[in-house]
């Protein structure tokens, strides 16, 4: 009997072990951490959006081995975790949920925006410190835990319509956008609520999904008869090159505008570049923009081979700003997820950080940065500032 009792004892004792190994496991992304802080990244390195993710992942990835190369934050290492989201909000919250199971501290993304939105309410539930590169929709930063790089959506639309009117870049404008989507559907509505406040005359505005974005020539016939002179593209670099190639064959030639989507349309396979030859967008990079941004392409060139675009420069100030905000609360890896997102919050918005993507950058407590933008024209084949 007293064997029995004590096999019985045995056998609770290790159940409760086991629950409380349990408890941990599960309660990992919120724990301190180890010897070094732990960045997640989240964004598509696969899929229509890849050029994007590619290039913040590669960005990040330099800015981290640099850091640590040069003694890392406060005496410790960066650690990185990049996950594919494939520009899905739902695989953006795995991609989030396995990145606090590996122990992440800090996320990095997501890169687009409707993944963006799904992503921050979860490090909002969390406490989670969350500074996106490139998620541009208002809600992207909709919590106090969140920040972002580039500018929102709202931002772009109203900045754009105002250079149009301030350069007389075109007398006729049409619009072409993606309803379906968050990023180019906030852009459109702020450049039509601006275009009006600048007097702009807008012909044609047409509409285009996700499952309906391969054949432009109705919206570009519609633009056309409607005699535009300048077509408003607030819409990604892949669909870009589609009505570009398209315009072509019907003999269209207005000037395209755009925002920081089309960053990445000299790259898209199989399109003919010599077609964006005078295309215009705006963006807050270019290789040549600053000191700091040269010497982030040369690096950047010569480790994978091609030139960054705006999303690598935005990615790549974020770890750096990271570092920042870090060195400016003496924070360390062993703090909670939630000590740490106080922290980070609070450097914020007090920091005034510098890099590739503009000088003497600050944050309000909204996550919204402060900075100039840059409005790029393609000329020979190349991104130059005008």
């Amino acid at each position: 009997m007293k064997k029995l009792k004590k096999l019985v004892s045995i056998v609770v004792a290790s159940a409760m072990v086991l629950a409380m190994a349990g408890c941990g496991a599960s309660d990992a992304g919120n724990t301190a951490g180890g010897d070094t802080f732990k960045i997640g990244g989240i964004g598509p390195t696969t899929g229509a959006a890849a050029i994007y993710g590619m290039a913040v992942q590669n960005a990040a990835q330099l800015a981290v081995e640099e850091i640590n190369a040069a003694g890392g934050v406060n005496g410790y290492q960066l650690e990185l975790n990049f996950q594919d989201d494939e520009h899905d909000a739902e695989k953006s919250v795995n991609a989030y949920n396995n990145l606090k199971d590996w122990g992440a501290q800090i996320i990095l993304g997501s890169v687009t925006s409707a993944p963006c939105i799904a992503v921050v309410e979860k490090t909002k539930e969390d406490n989670m410190f969350q500074i996106t590169p490139s998620g541009t929709a208002v809600e992207c930063v909709q919590y106090d835990n969140a920040f972002r790089v580039c500018f929102s959506d709202p931002t772009q639309g109203v900045i754009a319509a105002q250079y149009i009117k301030e350069k007389a870049l075109g007398t006729k404008i049409a619009i072409i956008y993606d309803s379906s989507d968050t990023y180019s559907t906030g852009i459109y509505e702020a450049f039509a609520g601006e275009a009006a406040n600048q007097s702009l005359e807008i012909v044609s505005t047409e509409a285009f999904t996700a499952d309906s974005n391969k054949d432009f020539s109705v919206q570009l016939q519609k633009a056309k008869d409607a005699g535009a002179d300048l077509v408003f593209l607030p819409i990604y670099y892949s669909e870009s090159a589609l009505i570009l190639s398209q315009a072509a064959q019907m003999a269209y030639a207005p000037t395209f505008f755009s925002v920081d989507g089309m960053d990445g349309i000299l790259s898209v396979d199989n399109f003919d570049a010599s077609l964006a030859e005078g295309s215009i967008f705006l963006s807050p990079f270019t290789s040549t923009v600053n000191a700091k941004a040269e010497t982030f392409s040369a690096a950047y060139e010569a480790k994978f081979g091609e030139i960054p675009n705006q999303f690598a420069a935005d990615s790549y100030d974020a770890v750096y700003i990271i570092k920042q905000a870090l060195e400016a609360k003496n924070a360390t890896p062993d703090m909670t997820v939630s000590d740490l997102c106080e922290a980070l919050k609070s450097a914020m918005v007090e920091i005034n950080f510098s890099g590739t993507t503009g000088d003497s950058i600050t944050w309000s407590a909204d996550g919204e940065p402060t900075k100039a933008p840059i409005a790029i024209k393609i000329v020979n084949g190349e991104y130059t500032v005008l």
